[in-house]
């Protein structure tokens, strides 16, 4: 993967969101490049839902984010509670490496008991599985699909400013947060 001196990155988090199963989860999608705020685009998705992957394929093709980026970043593997992603599918789709970015290594045990409470369990274990294995490089933690994890981890490097948090996914919390609450939160 050969990237510019400025990688162009988007970066998706949900917003803050109350514990109802099935409620609407505001979804920001920062772009940057390397770590300057370029643009924003503005979603849904279900709380423990379904939509998470086809959401994020909704707020990029056919606009004109989609052919100016180089990766597309997500904060974690899911939205709202576990609204899985599909992270090979929107590879696929979108054309994009995909990046499942996670601020340390996950519990996966604790995990899969969390899953097993919801509704189809088996399906999103698989979906979550399907992701592949988790990254431990350059002080990031993250899945990828349609990349190699060494390129994704120099990228990642090179469009955070400080810390492990890649610039995108820090103004996509804020963003999201202030939207939701009147005030950005102090952990992105």
């Amino acid at each position: 993967m050969r990237l510019p001196r400025f990688p162009r990155v988007i970066g998706f988090d949900d917003g803050p969101f109350p514990r109802r199963a099935g409620v609407s989860v505001s979804l920001a999608g920062v772009v940057c490049a390397g770590t300057r705020f370029e643009g924003l685009v503005w979603g849904r998705v279900r709380r423990d839902g379904w939509n998470g992957t086809r959401e994020v394929c909704r707020l990029l093709e056919g606009g004109k984010f989609l052919p100016q980026v180089h990766l597309v970043l997500l904060d974690g593997i899911a939205f709202g509670g576990f609204n899985v992603v599909d992270l090979p599918a929107l590879a696929s789709r979108l054309g994009k490496p995909c990046v499942a970015v996670m601020r340390r290594p996950p519990d996966l045990d604790a995990v899969e008991r969390a899953l097993r409470r919801l509704p189809r369990a088996d399906e999103r274990w698989a979906t979550l599985r399907r992701a592949g294995p988790i990254h431990q490089l350059a002080g990031f933690t993250f899945q990828v699909q349609g990349a190699g994890p060494d390129d994704v981890a120099e990228a990642l490097r090179r469009v955070t400013d400080k810390g492990h948090v890649p610039e995108a996914l820090r103004l996509a919390h804020l963003i999201g947060s202030a939207v939701v609450t009147g005030e950005s939160s102090q952990r992105a």
